[in-house]
């Protein structure tokens, strides 16, 4: 009974602090249709979310697309649809893998790090300062990392993209002897500029998920210490199931039903 009563109470300070992430959200859109936030302090979070974080992205992207290709050209070849291999890995990293594996990665590092540096703050009372220096925090702290993940996050999702298809290029041609054009000419031929919009648009989108639930995780800590770690995991496990669960409606208003990537 008692761990059930610990349960329920778990999951309604999550509940909790869900709505509160979606009134934050709200609040950000507000504030930036107003023309209310940092200049500086955007900048300097572009730099942290962006090529900060770079490096494992794209090491990321690439071992995806290379793992992808040594696990469906084989099957394509013995089918004899090795000319697709490209194609498929294209529309897979393109509509997908890029943008949602991309996401992760920033959800690891820099939701974390939201959560940890804001939740640090309200612990310490830096916060309350924010309010008798009569500075909004929003304004200081949420929409500049808000701007920042939208507005990076696509730029590293097209970079993963090229990475995830040189990685694949590389394994199509060492292994299986695919030859290069075969590989590019495949791409060229099933990707659409509606697959590259898609991407970007997923992106912007994680990009909001990812800022405003860190953000808000740190805005709502409490107990000290260990209520930042606690919040700074939670954010993360948080910030994961909002962006594999959004990139279902997502991909299912884009590309729902009957049709082909051949067919413009």
């Amino acid at each position: 009974m008692l761990g059930k009563t610990k349960t329920d109470s778990a999951l309604g300070k999550w509940l909790q602090r869900l709505t509160a992430a979606i009134f934050l959200g709200g609040q950000v859109i507000v504030h930036l249709f107003r023309g209310r936030f940092n200049r500086r302090i955007t900048v300097e979070q572009m730099s942290a979310v962006g090529p900060d974080s770079l490096l494992i992205a794209l090491v990321t992207a690439g071992f995806v697309g290379m793992v992808f290709t040594i696990q469906v050209a084989r099957e394509f070849i013995y089918f004899g649809a090795g000319t697709a291999v490209g194609g498929v890995l294209g529309l897979s990293l393109t509509r997908e893998l890029a943008p949602v594996l991309t996401a992760v990665v920033l959800a690891g590092r820099v939701g974390s790090a939201f959560a940890a540096e804001i939740g640090t703050m309200r612990v310490t009372e830096q916060i309350d300062a924010l309010h008798i220096l009569k500075t909004d925090p929003i304004d200081y702290l949420v929409v500049p990392r808000f701007l920042a993940c939208c507005l990076m996050l696509p730029i590293l999702t097209i970079l993963s993209l090229l990475t995830g298809m040189a990685g694949g290029l590389i394994i199509a041609v060492s292994l299986y002897q695919i030859p290069q054009s075969v590989f590019i000419n495949s791409i060229q031929s099933f990707l659409q500029y509606w697959d590259i919009i898609s991407a970007l648009i997923k992106s912007v989108v994680f990009g909001g998920l990812i800022s405003v639930i860190g953000c808000s995780w740190g805005l709502t800590t409490s107990g000290g210490a260990k209520g930042v770690g606690q919040s700074t995991t939670t954010a993360v496990v948080t910030s994961l199931l909002a962006i594999f669960i959004v990139n279902f409606f997502l991909s299912w208003v884009m590309f729902q039903g009957l049709g082909s990537a051949l067919v413009g």
